[in-house]
């Protein structure tokens, strides 16, 4: 654990008590502040109170008189589309509001040996750029952690010193509110339409993700351009058009005599004062599939790059990448036909780079369905010999999709995946890639990737 330092004899609060808010209570009390804690569910209070922390309801009169800081977790909105009624109390009474990511960042300044930090957002491929990142750098014996949105609850790390480097995937969430932003590198994978609610707007959710590189900024930023909003990001952070402390990505060419990764046509290349400094085929790597995948693989090279690794060594540790769960997760073969899981690919845009991955697919989707419609999605229906929808909305999904596919309305995963299994050939894809989030049917988008993989391992029974 990190002690949370600077809070010594003062009252904080802590606001969600699930994991990261759990560990801040823990971590700011051993760092030698008062700690009250507070949680909408009871559980989250009984865990609380277990651990011998005091109770307090941030909403009552005077509840916050005296306290320093209100930590929340990251789950909680705290400005659109309304702030949570603790929240707003505390902004009414003037009392700093913070997260755990936050408070990791304040900390490594009272640390006498801190470790180098990456940090990863963007809206798709954080999750895949995040654990390709340690993966390489474990496998090239460099000791790592990874923590933020995946792995552990970043004041939950147990450091050693400045050899050490930590990972951070950080989400919308995260970096829009956390008053100390200060990684040594940061990523920034792409920009399309997520948390638009959370936000107040396409601008809001850019925002957030751009603080990452405001807030004190990165030495080394690494940056998507193959969308506008990326593109400005570069420009704004580069002094000058040789600047080597921003390293563009894309899955495009591009030009210049900056430091650039790219990836086109499956091979990816490193760029440097305008000389290839070294390439990659990625197209026979087996976890790290399709286009959105070999950006991923881009933004990892970079960062490890900026990290000192050498082409070869990260070479290798791509090679050797078994993927994440439900990222573009290969689960089985059967009689010539692939099963992948994307279940994480809960909006349009990482559905449709899902699609691209792949050549003729039988394609399970649907879901909770997020604003913005399916229209992104219908240049690459010529991948798709079926679509199998699932889903409480399953019809108005498949009415969505239009005429241009076969679909079938199955409702739930069973039928789905009974119903493509009966009618795929070799050579075709099972892919699930729902383009919608899980909560109309399962609690996570994970249940649902297992789901999945249950009903596959169950058509061998």
């Amino acid at each position: 654990m990190i002690p949370v330092r600077g809070f010594e004899g003062a009252t904080v609060m802590v606001l969600g008590l699930g994991r990261s808010g759990l560990t801040a209570a823990r971590a700011m009390r051993a760092g030698g502040a008062t700690v009250l804690t507070w949680d909408d569910g009871a559980a989250g209070r009984a865990a609380a109170e277990a651990e011998g922390f005091e109770l307090r309801d941030p909403t009552r009169a005077g509840a916050l008189d005296g306290v320093a800081t209100l930590v929340t977790s990251p789950g909680i909105p705290h400005l659109y589309p309304a702030p949570h009624p603790a929240i707003a109390a505390a902004l009414n009474a003037g009392v700093a509001v913070d997260n755990d990511i936050g408070l990791f960042f304040r900390s490594l300044g009272w640390a006498e040996a801190p470790p180098r930090v990456v940090a990863i957002t963007g809206s798709n491929g954080k999750s895949t750029t995040s654990a390709l990142l340690h993966h390489v750098l474990t496998q090239a014996g460099r000791t790592a952690h990874l923590a933020g949105n995946i792995g552990r609850g970043v004041l939950d790390l147990d450091l050693g010193g400045e050899e050490e480097i930590v990972v951070l995937e950080l989400s919308s969430y995260q970096t829009e509110l956390a008053r100390s932003l200060t990684p040594d590198v940061g990523v920034f994978t792409n920009l399309s339409p997520d948390h638009l609610d959370r936000h107040g707007g396409y601008g809001g959710y850019f925002a957030a993700k751009r603080r990452l590189f405001a807030e004190g900024g990165p030495d080394r930023a690494i940056i998507g351009v193959d969308e506008v909003e990326g593109r400005f990001l570069a420009g704004q952070l580069q002094e000058a058009q040789g600047d080597d402390r921003v390293i563009r990505v894309s899955t495009g060419k591009l030009s210049g005599p900056g430091w650039q990764v790219t990836a086109r046509k499956g091979w990816l290349a490193e760029m440097r004062k305008g000389r290839q400094v070294a390439s990659v085929d990625l197209r026979d790597i087996p976890g790290l599939p399709g286009r959105h995948n070999h950006q991923n693989a881009c933004c990892a090279w970079a960062a490890a790059r900026a990290l000192g690794l050498s082409p070869r060594d990260i070479e290798a540790g791509l090679r050797s990448y078994p993927g994440l769960p439900h990222r573009s997760q290969h689960i089985a073969d059967r009689s010539g036909v692939a099963y992948v899981n994307d279940s994480k690919a809960t909006n349009v845009d990482a559905a449709a780079q899902a699609l691209q991955a792949f050549d003729r697919i039988r394609w399970i989707c649907g879901g909770l369905q997020k604003d913005g419609g399916l229209d992104a999605l219908h240049p690459h229906l010529h991948r798709v010999a079926k679509a199998y929808v699932i889903g409480r909305e399953a019809q108005a999904f498949a009415l969505a999709l239009g005429t241009g596919i076969a679909v079938e309305v199955c409702t739930d995963m069973a039928t789905a995946v009974q119903s493509a299994a009966a009618e795929a050939v070799p050579g075709d894809t099972v892919l699930l890639a729902p383009a919608a989030a899980s909560f109309d049917q399962y609690d996570s988008f994970e249940r649902r990737g297992e789901d999945f993989a249950a009903r596959v391992a169950d058509l061998d029974a």
